[in-house]
């Protein structure tokens, strides 16, 4: 399971992984129990996790590195319903968070999150781009062909500009004349 197709909904507890989309919501399977569904995008929002970024008192920063702060610190998570606990937990863990703007939900959140991810042993990291070789530039593609309706419509447009102001020029001429 990978980490970049984990996508927390909006109404649903846990955190699910995305199997397919669609154009009216998408097919996802819960981690807590297994279960695979439908959910409609008429009614939740789909948040990916790598997406999710947390205020701190500098740059925001991506969930990822709060995670693996969380991994390095090997302290045990508190208990998901005392926030005066998770709190201090936070501050030990990462004390560069914003505390006046993430909110007490949101990090009773982040450990459930993570304690699901932890049961599921899923890898967390960003998903990488593709790095380019050193030395190899990429061949540009030809443009030709997409130019050359361009300019046919720019030709078009420039013969009906002059069509147009024809008619204007008439119409103040005759009223210079009456």
């Amino acid at each position: 399971m990978e980490y970049s197709k984990l996508v927390a909904i909006t109404g649903l507890p846990g955190l699910f992984e995305l199997i397919n989309s669609k154009t009216d919501g998408a097919i996802v399977r819960s981690l807590d129990d297994k279960s695979t569904r439908f959910v409609s995008s008429r009614i939740h929002n789909f948040s990916h996790l790598e997406a999710i970024e947390i205020y701190t008192i500098r740059d925001n920063i991506n969930l990822v590195e709060l995670f693996t702060a969380m991994d390095k610190a090997g302290e045990s998570l508190p208990d998901e319903k005392d926030s005066a606990a998770i709190r201090q937990y936070f501050e030990k863990v990462y004390s560069d968070m914003d505390f006046e703007r993430v909110y007490a939900s949101d990090m009773k959140k982040m450990v459930k999150w993570f304690s699901i991810l932890k049961k599921n042993n899923v890898e967390i990291k960003l998903s990488e781009l593709p790095e380019e070789e050193p030395g190899v530039e990429e061949q540009p593609q030809p443009v030709a062909e997409e130019a050359k309706p361009a300019k046919k419509a720019a030709k078009k447009k420039e013969e009906a500009a002059p069509a147009e102001e024809a008619p204007k020029k008439k119409a103040t001429r005759k009223k210079k004349e009456e």
